[in-house]
């Protein structure tokens, strides 16, 4: 019986710690096409992140202290429509996904990661670029991207 509820406890423990780090994720879409139907559907301006998730020290960073955390995640479902151009070294991706995020850099002049744009809802207009990662707390960097909120 001891075996079966340390089992039971162990599994509860696991499942929580599951659920926590599933709410911290914020809903990033890898297709900028249907990411700015999406936006302009809902009238969010989109932010496009342009990182190298498994080599670039200040994208991995960003991750750790601002994009996975669950204030940013919040805020951002309610406000933004998210972009990710992953540029990783050791993770696999499809050739047509290698292909869009170097077609979308180019697009937008991307030069070194992390690079972060908000775009308007059309497409068609960069409202900020912000490169590389300074430290803010997930509150500070939220702070700096209310001002391009619309309006419900």
């Amino acid at each position: 019986m001891k075996h079966i509820s340390f089992l039971t406890v162990l599994s509860l423990m696991a499942f929580n710690l599951f659920t926590l780090s599933a709410s911290a994720e914020a809903n990033w879409s890898e297709n900028y096409v249907e990411a700015q139907a999406k936006a302009e559907s809902e009238g969010k301006p989109m932010l496009l992140l342009f990182t190298g998730s498994d080599w670039c020290g200040f994208c991995i960073k960003l991750e750790k202290g601002v994009l996975g955390t669950e204030e940013f995640a919040t805020y951002t479902d309610e406000n933004y429509v998210l972009v990710l151009a992953d540029f990783p070294r050791r993770k696999e991706q499809s050739e047509e996904l290698v292909q869009r995020n170097e077609e979308l850099a180019a697009e937008f002049g991307i030069q070194g990661f992390p690079t972060v744009l908000i775009v308007s809802p059309d497409g068609e207009t960069v409202l900020e670029r912000k490169t590389g990662y300074r430290g803010d707390s997930p509150a500070e960097y939220i702070e700096g991207l209310k001002k391009y909120e619309v309006e419900p």
